[in-house]
């Protein structure tokens, strides 16, 4: 994200009066918008429906709301009730290669994306990677067995037929201003929210729409050594690293564990290079798994990532247990 551009989302959630000024795009956002779901709505453009199940996890707003954890957590929730599940995702960073793409134990950040590679490494499941999700979703299908299909964002991407959405808001920060852009953050107006099937709120712990994250353990970046997410080894002064969409949630999580925090804080799917940990070698380095995908050959033993498991409703996961088996 350019500087203008975080200027621009910092306005959208501060209420700056001058987003005032942008309301007749928004307007104009807002009709074309409208347009081009009821085109597809009224068959005018048309749509792929797979031959099982596909479930779409995404959010009405532009930027990050924790959507990726939210997959991970749902595939292996899935899986130890024998589902079979392949992600599908737009892969946003990857800039080489040809698409769709298949992500596989070799893939890089620059292939598939940052989040398509890290839900791979999690959890081992089918992920296929395309601009286009119907194509991404015709190549999972064409080379993998699987009972339900995932999609990593795409709430509207409605060339692509669904059997079940959710929709992720961050429970601090919410919609906003509630404008849609260029104006505020949404990418359809709030009643979407409306016609979805679930609307899980990141930070609540609310037992029926909360999710929130819990730090399982540290991992190093070099050889894979898991400790305890505390103080007691690396001590309480550390070099905080996030690359992602609310990074305030992350540097949170660690004062919660005790650290004393020296921000590092970078644009969401930053390419990272060997400069952007110069000088940061007095005190351990904690980042994001999100982060340390693209990381482990930028740095030393003193770099760690924190992994955390989301929690999820189980009226989430019931659901789309009995959706797969129908």
């Amino acid at each position: 994200m350019t500087a203008a551009g975080r200027t621009l989302s910092a306005a959208w959630y501060a209420g700056a009066w001058w987003l005032w000024l942008l309301r007749p795009l928004e307007l104009l956002f807002r009709v074309v918008s409208a347009l081009r779901r009821l085109a597809y709505r009224r068959g005018l453009l048309s749509v792929y429906r797979a031959a099982c199940p596909v479930v779409i996890v995404g959010n009405i707003t532009a930027g990050g709301s924790g959507k990726t954890p939210v997959v991970i957590a749902l595939v292996q929730a899935l899986g130890e009730h024998g589902v079979r599940v392949g992600v599908v995702s737009r892969g946003y960073g990857a800039n080489r290669g040809q698409f769709p793409h298949i992500v596989h134990d070799a893939s890089e950040p620059a292939d598939c994306g940052d989040e398509p590679l890290l839900i791979y490494q999690r959890t081992g499941c089918p992920c296929v990677v395309s601009p286009s999700r119907v194509e991404a979703v015709q190549t999972l299908l064409a080379n993998f067995e699987v009972d339900v299909i995932l999609s990593d964002d795409g709430l509207q991407h409605y060339a692509l037929a669904r059997d079940l959405e959710i929709a992720l808001v961050d429970a601090n920060v919410g919609l906003g201003n509630g404008f849609c852009l260029p104006a505020g953050p949404l990418r359809e107006p709030p009643g979407r929210l409306q016609s979805v099937d679930f609307t899980l709120y990141r930070g609540s712990k609310d037992t029926l729409s909360g999710v929130y994250y819990l730090p399982e353990v540290l991992v190093n970046l070099v050889d894979d050594q898991q400790i305890e997410a505390n103080t007691q080894v690396l001590g309480g002064e550390v070099y905080a690293v996030a690359g992602i969409g609310q990074p305030q949630q992350f540097f949170d999580q660690l004062l919660g564990l005790g650290f004393n925090l020296q921000q590092r804080v970078f644009p969401d799917h930053h390419t990272y290079t060997a400069t952007d940990f110069a000088g940061l070698d007095q005190h351990a380095i904690i980042m994001t798994e999100k982060d340390a995908v693209k990381c482990r050959h930028l740095v030393g033993n003193n770099a760690w990532y924190l992994r955390i498991s989301a929690q999820l409703p189980q009226a989430v996961v019931h659901t789309i247990v009995q959706l797969a088996k129908t």
